[in-house]
């Protein structure tokens, strides 16, 4: 006679958790480029919600001030005999002691600045070392440095972090990304759903406005419009500043954030554009289900038929459209701001680094890394969403699912309107 166990409350809720796991690494171990993207995408938003605490430097400060007595001091070559000190009093002839190294201040006589003051040295001295009363501060970033453990992506030609600049610029590419798909979606899908539901006049005014849009170039119509929205004296820019709680100088560690949230909305305005032609055809196809007719025949109002039948129906594809636009729209932001009318000059930006002309001189000279890694990293992170886009496309499609297809190699993900 079959006898009944109770097992223990710890075990039954111990098997699915672990049937939960293997079911992720299974599913990890058949989309491994889906896991790379994932961790290149987990990356940006790691390195944009803590770029404040991971940065190792200012990424626009050209001063890397370090104390010079029982602290870590940046690397300086063997060659450097010009340095810049603060708060020291030192004339020819004094000598002190950096990292172990023991130096004289030589003619010319050293000039105060605001920077410090700007002294030549002897290295390796024989005399007696200078004593300080605090604590010397240096500045030994070098313009052009080469990778080093001080400065792991080396520096720019204005002696600037090269890596934190990088990582402040994930800040940049999320910030804008972001707004614009939040902003562009939400708009984009409002505009569908009203213009594929009520057709007629006012499908034929929505339709030729969006025909307008996409007739011009993306790249093109994105920089007419940043042109003009974004100069200092127009109506919309005032408007921002005048009647919005943006905030016109830095926040968050971005030093012009009115600026890089105005080049989102011209963004967000493209991304608008093309969703609202998409939603627009979803539309038209759904309003006519036999449950349109039925809510209509009850008499439900247009706009509970449009918010509480039709658009539920089209939300998966609101949300699948902005996984897919997110990474153009950070790849727009690196194009505009390649061609010097994105974010404000100075701003860490992926595509402002690329864009700088000095840069892309000394690129031919054999410092590659000021262009190198700000294009790396802005290549990983549109990959990533592309390959993310492919595995979750993958997962969900039953044709894909199982077929050994999977994998995310297409890149199909990252097609969008620019």
């Amino acid at each position: 006679m079959a006898r009944e166990v109770a097992l223990p409350l710890e075990i039954e809720e111990e098997r699915p958790r672990r049937r939960r796991w293997q079911r992720i690494l299974s599913t990890a171990r058949k989309h491994p480029l889906g896991v790379f993207g994932l961790s290149c995408v987990s990356l940006l938003f790691f390195c944009g919600i803590f770029a404040d605490l991971i940065v190792p430097y200012d990424p626009e400060a050209t001063l890397r001030e370090r104390q010079t007595f029982g602290a870590l001091v940046n690397t300086i070559k063997p060659t450097d005999t010009k340095l810049t000190v603060v708060d020291a009093q030192l004339d020819v002839g004094t000598n002190f002691d950096i990292d172990g190294e023991r130096m004289t201040v030589v003619p010319p006589a050293p000039i105060v600045s605001g920077a410090g003051t700007t002294l030549h040295v002897q290295r390796a001295s024989s005399q007696a070392t200078h004593e300080a009363g605090a604590a010397l501060e240096l500045d030994v970033a070098i313009a052009n440095a080469d990778p080093s453990w001080s400065h792991p992506f080396g520096t720019d030609h204005n002696a600037k972090d090269v890596l934190s600049r990088v990582i402040f610029g994930a800040r940049i590419s999320l910030l804008i990304g972001l707004t614009a798909i939040i902003t562009g979606v939400t708009a984009g899908a409002f505009f569908g759903v009203i213009s594929g539901y009520f057709g007629k006049i006012v499908d034929t005014i929505i339709q030729r406005c969006v025909d307008i849009l996409l007739a011009f170039p993306a790249v093109v119509l994105l920089l007419a419009i940043i042109t003009v929205v974004g100069d200092e004296d127009s109506s919309v820019r005032r408007f921002l500043a005048n009647n919005t709680p943006l905030p016109k100088g830095e926040f968050i560690g971005i030093p012009t954030f009115l600026d890089v949230f105005i080049v989102a909305l011209v963004i967000g305005l493209a991304v608008a554009v093309f969703t609202t032609r998409v939603v627009r055809g979803a539309v038209l196809s759904i309003k006519e289900n036999v449950y349109v007719e039925a809510a209509r025949a009850m008499g439900a109002s247009d706009a509970r038929i449009m918010w509480r039948h039709i658009f539920p129906n089209v939300a998966a594809l609101v949300v699948i459209l902005g996984s897919v636009l997110l990474p153009v729209a950070i790849l727009a932001e690196a194009a505009i701001s390649f061609l010097g009318v994105g974010v404000p000059l100075g701003t860490p930006s992926w595509g402002a680094d690329l864009s700088d002309e000095k840069s892309r001189q000394l690129m031919l000279e054999g410092y590659w890394w000021p262009v190198f890694f700000p294009g790396l990293a802005l290549s990983l992170v549109v990959l990533g969403f592309n390959m993310v886009g492919d595995a979750f496309r993958d997962l969900s499609d039953p044709r894909l699912r199982g077929s050994g297809l999977g994998g995310g190699g297409g890149g199909g993900a990252g097609r969008g309107p620019i």
